[in-house]
């Protein structure tokens, strides 16, 4: 199986920082994208950012110029750098992992979850 491991959230004012982490364990060949979503209370889960095993990356409207993602192939981590944070980036943030189990088919495996929350 494979397991991700998130780190990194907690309470915040808004205009500041955190830095959250996950890392990929297990029975892992290769990735080919990993990334973070968010799910606020009665809301749908939404795509944060996502990186490639190439490098390129996508992120959503609302982050842009103020999140990156970034990723660590020979650790199997993804890192996501939050910065000028407001009060609706508040959410639980899960990690992503896509994964080839075949030639033609991959699997999405998910992080636990780890709570960010932007109020003063």
């Amino acid at each position: 199986q494979v397991y991700l491991v998130e780190s990194g959230g907690g309470l915040v004012q808004p205009g500041g920082s955190l830095r959250l982490s996950c890392a990929a364990s297990g029975s892992i060949s290769s990735i080919n994208v990993m990334g973070w979503y968010r799910q606020a209370p009665g809301k749908q889960r939404e795509l944060v950012a996502r990186i490639f095993n190439g490098g390129s990356t996508n992120y959503a409207d609302s982050v842009k110029g103020r999140f990156t993602i970034s990723r660590d192939n020979a650790k199997n981590t993804v890192y996501l750098q939050m910065n000028s944070l407001k009060p609706e980036d508040t959410a639980v943030y899960y990690c992503n992992a896509r994964i080839p189990t075949t030639l033609t088919m991959r699997t999405d495996y998910w992080g636990q979850g780890t709570q960010v929350t932007v109020s003063s």
